[in-house]
């Protein structure tokens, strides 16, 4: 749970870092962001928006009466403070196994554009590094199990093996763009046999 929160508190950061909003709007950001398997709750946002207004890392500001409407009751905007821009700062320029792990790499890229080069190349590898780990290890009980287990368990491991190769194919791309190597051209499309004309 507590990296949850920290994965969370990064999110929250780097939205706010963009601009102030209130927490209804945030909450929607953030689900787009963690994608459908991760939705957050609002019981889950509001203790995390809680503890970081006790350290000082975000501000409440009660938006300008004159530009909500009268018949709305007033939501709370949340804006990140010099010492939250400082926290986030920090965050994203960490580089170890938490910034590549599954729960924060996605956040962690969502915000590359804050990030220097170095160390986004960084996480990008180490990304990389870990997932071909992952593959080799299921590609061996994949080989190992394939006459053991039924059709359906095979394919749904197949499936896994596919869904890693891609990310490592997607992840080698994005490095080679980072460090300015060209990509590597697409084959040819394959050309129909033509079959030969008779004179008959």
């Amino acid at each position: 749970m507590a990296r949850r929160g920290e994965t969370i508190e990064l999110a929250v950061l780097g939205l706010l870092h963009e601009g102030p909003m209130h927490g209804y709007e945030l909450r929607k950001r953030l689900n787009l962001m963690l994608g459908w398997g991760r939705l957050l709750s609002y019981g889950s946002l509001y203790p995390a928006l809680k503890k970081m207004l006790r350290g000082n890392l975000i501000a409440e500001v009660t938006p300008d009466p004159g530009t909500a409407p009268a018949s709305r009751r007033q939501r709370i905007v949340y804006q990140v403070t010099s010492k939250g821009t400082a926290e986030f700062e920090r965050l994203m320029s960490e580089v170890g196994p938490a910034a590549w792990e599954d729960d924060n790499f996605d956040i962690r890229f969502r915000f590359f554009s804050s990030t220097d080069m170095e160390i986004r190349l960084r996480v990008l590898e180490g990304r990389r590094s870990r997932l071909q780990e992952r593959l080799d290890r299921v590609q061996r009980d994949l080989a190992m199990t394939q006459k053991e287990v039924d059709r359906y368990a095979a394919e749904l491991q197949r499936h896994g093996v596919e869904s890693v190769e891609r990310e490592v194919r997607w992840l080698s791309d994005l490095i080679n763009a980072e460090r300015g190597v060209p990509p590597e051209p697409a084959p040819p499309p394959a050309s129909p046999a033509v079959e030969p004309v008779r004179n008959d």
